[in-house]
């Protein structure tokens, strides 16, 4: 069987074509378009950093006016006035005057008039009457420290009026500001650092008030948001998200909580005011009705973040744990809540963050109230450290307004202190995969 050759013009045909010429990739127009991206980048960067910079330096020029404003109101005016006990007739013994009615007895024995007369003595009769009226609790005070003050001769540095206070600063009436200027040239009149302003509750005078009262309150009113807030929120979340059917009364009950976060904090004072107050009316002002109001008010905040950290889990680790034989109840215990728990805690911190700076609650269930004394407990009378900022912020007396810059100092510590905790907290329980 013979074969057809092909003739040359069908080889030359199906013969492959040559290659054409490709003409360059970076051309002027792709030049322009890199350039301009690279510039965009260059200024997004710039942009952002220009807003990270801006927000620092806003961050420290409000610290640090707060610190300038704030340190002055750590300190208070006092009068150096010596006291003679073994001849001012103040008697009294270790036991007597470390007694819980030591006050009592020096009172009635006559210390606040043994105060005013060394100092109408040693300062004059002008000068004896700018002192504090409650200056004597000091001096009692220091008698309770040391029984053995009253065999001797001891120098008090009491606190001043307001107008004497203001007169040194060179504020006031012409007649105070010269006889401050007389007692700091002797050397009995001068600002000195007020130790007590965190050891004592409130009073009427900015040279007599302290902060301790309201921290304390602050401190208990937060205890109960936490003890009641977290547990119910993370157990709620883990409900939601592992157990609860998907119908429409979850997706109610998740609408909800969402709508309940971003509600104003009032309302939840109002909640506080028709719900617990009726059932607990013996504890208006209390920091158990304080707490059980922003406990309310937190837990939404802790549902959402602790949701979205059990969503952040990954299933794999859920298929393992499963299949190496644990059950639901030990896969989520075990397993899924100590990866999400960081999370939940990111949450806690930023709910109770709000928690300690809210006032409108706590106006309603009648924490806006003069304590004199600290709370004894989770039932007695307390106010807290933004309440106390606002009463004082309201007063007329210069001197409030240094007590004021003051107590914001020691409130942001606070938040920086719990905040600290719990960022610790979180760090220390945080787990990677």
């Amino acid at each position: 069987m013979s074969s057809t050759a092909l003739p040359p013009s069908s080889m030359d045909t199906t013969s492959a074509a040559a290659p054409q010429e490709l003409g360059p990739t970076r051309t002027p127009a792709f030049e322009q378009r890199l350039a301009k991206r690279y510039r965009d980048e260059r200024n997004f960067r710039l942009i952002g950093m220009s807003a990270v910079i801006f927000s620092v330096a806003v961050l420290v020029f409000l610290l640090g006016n707060m610190l300038i404003n704030g340190i002055a109101g750590f300190q208070r005016a006092e009068v150096d006035v010596t006291i003679d006990f073994p001849a001012s007739g103040v008697t009294g013994d270790a036991t007597s005057l470390t007694a819980p009615t030591a006050m009592q007895t020096l009172e009635m024995q006559g210390l606040p008039d043994v105060v005013i007369f060394f100092a109408e003595e040693q300062l004059g009769k002008d000068a004896a009457a700018q002192i504090a009226g409650d200056a004597w609790r000091d001096v009692a005070a220091a008698l309770a420290d040391d029984p053995t003050l009253v065999t001797r001769s001891q120098t008090f540095s009491l606190p001043a009026t307001s107008a004497l206070a203001a007169g040194l600063q060179g504020e006031g009436a012409p007649e105070m500001q010269a006889l401050a200027k007389r007692l700091s040239d002797d050397g009995k009149l001068a600002r000195n650092w007020d130790w007590g302003f965190l050891s004592r509750s409130d009073a009427t005078t900015p040279q007599t008030v302290g902060i301790w009262g309201a921290l304390k309150g602050s401190m208990l009113t937060m205890l109960v948001t936490l003890v009641l807030a977290f547990p119910i929120g993370v157990l709620s979340a883990l409900y939601l998200e592992e157990y609860a059917p998907k119908n429409r009364w979850t997706d109610i009950i998740e609408v909800s909580i969402s709508n309940l976060a971003a509600v104003p904090s009032i309302i939840f004072g109002l909640l506080g005011l028709a719900v617990f107050l009726a059932l607990f009316p013996g504890l208006r002002s209390a920091p158990l009705i304080g707490g059980m109001t922003l406990a309310l008010m937190t837990m939404p905040v802790i549902v959402i973040s602790g949701r979205n950290a059990i969503k952040a889990v990954p299933p794999s680790i859920r298929d393992g744990a499963l299949a190496i034989g644990a059950s639901p109840v030990q896969v989520v215990f075990h397993h899924v809540l100590p990866l999400a728990l960081p999370g939940m805690l990111t949450g806690t911190i930023i709910g109770m963050a709000r928690a300690l700076g809210e006032t409108a609650p706590l106006l309603l269930i009648g924490m806006r109230i003069f304590v004199a004394t600290p709370p004894e407990g989770f039932a007695s009378p307390a106010t807290v450290l933004p309440m106390q900022i606002f009463l004082w912020s309201d007063e007329i007396d210069r001197g409030f307004v240094e007590r004021t810059s003051a107590a914001i100092i020691v409130l942001l510590a606070f938040l920086l202190t719990m905040n600290g905790l719990a960022i610790y907290l979180r760090n220390k329980f945080e787990k990677r995969w």
